[in-house]
């Protein structure tokens, strides 16, 4: 088994990649969805930090000096990615994130931990984007810091989706922002690892899913 496939196995195990009926943050109705605010061990969380660290690790080696986590979901992605690629990789990156109200007492200020220096190479870590409005925000945020250099976005899935325009959201946010996107998985590769096989004793995507998810891919899917 990849570490791919394992990792689409975790989450389900997980109870963070889940199907059925929900609305995204963009508001579209979606047969899948991914919370990964259901990570809820201490276990769960170090093991994701490991997927989060190997897929870094495979796409930019130590070519990072910053991670940044953007409130409220990306707060623990980016403390356990940190701790992993110190653990794993010997790259003892720096970490920030995040509040979503600025501070007026204290250090004040909206960012929490490193705080990002001129040229600093960046990683934006995210559980999953649809239409990019998270990037979005976070762009202005780092930038007000300092002149970093936002180098990637890794994210656990890319749902493949088209954003804005016919391409997909993670696309366009390259596009725009010159922001290299480094999914762990796509929605295609965990159709095809899931598709009529059992987690737990259960198929988690039998053929009639599979045919939901088709229809939903068909009218959101990027060019």
């Amino acid at each position: 088994m990849t570490y791919k496939e394992e990792f689409i196995e975790f989450m389900v195990l997980s109870g963070v990649l889940t199907f059925g009926d929900f609305i995204t943050k963009s508001g579209r109705k979606t047969p899948y969805f991914i919370n990964t605010g259901n990570y809820d061990t201490g276990d769960q969380m170090a093991k994701l930090g490991k997927y989060y660290a190997r897929a870094l690790n495979e796409a930019l080696g130590k070519e990072f000096d910053l991670l940044f986590g953007p409130a409220y979901k990306g707060i623990p992605l980016v403390i356990t990615t940190g701790i992993e690629l110190a653990a794993r990789y010997n790259h003892n990156v720096a970490i920030c994130f995040n509040r979503k109200e600025i501070k007026d007492h204290g250090e004040g200020g909206n960012i929490i931990g490193h705080r990002p220096g001129q040229g600093e190479r960046v990683v934006i870590v995210e559980d999953v984007t649809t239409a990019g409005t998270s990037i979005k925000e976070s762009v202005p945020v780092l930038k007000a810091a300092a002149n970093v250099d936002i180098k990637a976005l890794v994210v656990s899935v890319d749902r493949q989706e088209r954003g804005v325009t016919e391409k997909s959201a993670l696309d366009q946010i390259q596009e725009e922002f010159g922001i290299q996107p480094i999914p762990i998985v796509t929605i295609d590769e965990i159709v095809s690892c899931l598709h009529n096989k059992e987690v737990n004793g259960k198929v988690i995507i039998d053929d009639r899913m599979r045919d939901i998810i088709s229809v939903y891919r068909n009218r959101y899917g990027a060019a």
